[in-house]
């Protein structure tokens, strides 16, 4: 009897074993995310851990929270929170999702950096992309002392900005993304670049401060190079710019329509009907587009262009005011026409 009552104990610890393990198992290894596409998790510097259980519920609609509670208790997981951005894919079991977030094996992510007007849009625009908040770039951007350190002040800052899509952690900070920015300046201003601003007689910075102009006056990229060969031709002769797209940075209104010759005696060194030469610095981020434009700028006579009576975006050029004025009249016209002011 005892033998038998002996027996009968250890299969029952056994089965309980196996229940026990089985159960285990199913709680780890199960793949209890309802989410038809790979989600991301975002764990921020202030999150606990039960706001991470929060978001995962939030975000990833799981069918039980059981497993990861189980595991982050006897893990200590609340003494140890790694901030990043996590990819948890509709495949991916308990025990997988649990270690990626334990072991900050954060996913990269991806960071545009876009051809903006100013800083603090900058600043905006990126803060939505990365953990750090706009106000903490913001005030780097804004810091005159930290920017002198980088060799630029607040007119050229613009130029250090590479408008492209790059690959970071999203827990970078607002120091990083600076770094990260100047490293990627580095790269992108190689030997040719530079031996071809060299050739035209500019610096980088100068040639960002003329792209960003060419920018904003079109956004044909195939007709960039001759508007930037256009710009190019009058800073040869002394001619002075007389860019519109200035005389709106100079007013800090960038909707104006329709340049009035009020507009054109606003006092700022960006104003280029009143300043000859090049503004202090860029007027916006220049794009990839406008910055290869001047470098690869074409080579032609033309002086003069006026937006295209058909409001198509593009230009009609001119080599002498006499076929300017013929266009700008064409161009008058059809503002009246529209009674555009």
């Amino acid at each position: 009897m005892k033998k038998k009552a002996l027996i009968i104990s250890i299969s029952s610890i056994i089965t309980i074993i196996i229940i026990i393990s089985t159960s285990i198992y199913l709680l780890l290894f199960s793949k209890p995310f309802n989410i038809n596409n790979s989600t991301f998790i975002y764990i921020d510097e202030d999150d606990s851990a039960d706001s991470v259980f929060a978001k995962i519920e939030l975000n990833l609609h799981p069918k039980s929270m059981t497993g990861i509670k189980f595991l982050s208790r006897i893990k200590g997981y609340e003494k140890r929170i790694y901030t990043g951005a996590y990819k948890i894919d509709a495949g991916t079991t308990t025990f997988e999702a649990f270690k990626k977030l334990e072991s900050g094996r954060q996913t990269p992510v991806r960071l545009i950096v876009p051809s903006v007007r100013t800083m603090d849009r900058l600043a905006s625009k990126i803060s939505k992309q990365i953990m750090a908040d706009s106000a903490s770039i913001a005030n780097l951007l804004n810091d005159s002392s930290y920017i002198a350190g980088l060799g630029y002040d607040r007119s050229s800052l613009p130029a250090l900005f590479i408008p492209n899509t790059y690959e970071v952690y999203w827990n970078m900070t607002a120091e990083n993304f600076i770094k990260r920015m100047i490293r990627e300046n580095k790269n992108f201003w190689n030997t040719e670049r530079k031996a071809k601003a060299e050739a035209i007689g500019m610096t980088t910075t100068e040639v960002c401060t003329l792209a960003s102009i060419v920018d904003e006056e079109t956004a044909n990229n195939k007709e960039k190079p001759v508007v930037a060969g256009l710009y190019i031709n009058r800073l040869k002769i002394g001619m002075p710019l007389q860019a519109d797209p200035t005389v709106k940075f100079s007013l800090q209104d960038f909707g104006l329509r329709r340049i009035l010759f009020k507009h054109l005696e606003t006092d700022s060194p960006y104003n280029t009907y009143k300043h000859a030469g090049l503004p202090p610095g860029p007027i916006r981020i220049a794009s990839v587009e406008g910055i290869n434009s001047v470098l690869n700028y074409s080579k032609h006579n033309f002086l003069y262009m006026c937006a295209k009576e058909d409001f198509s975006g593009t230009h009609n050029f001119a080599s002498n005011l006499n076929e300017h004025n013929i266009n700008a009249r064409k161009y008058q016209k059809a503002l009246n026409r529209r009674n555009i002011k």
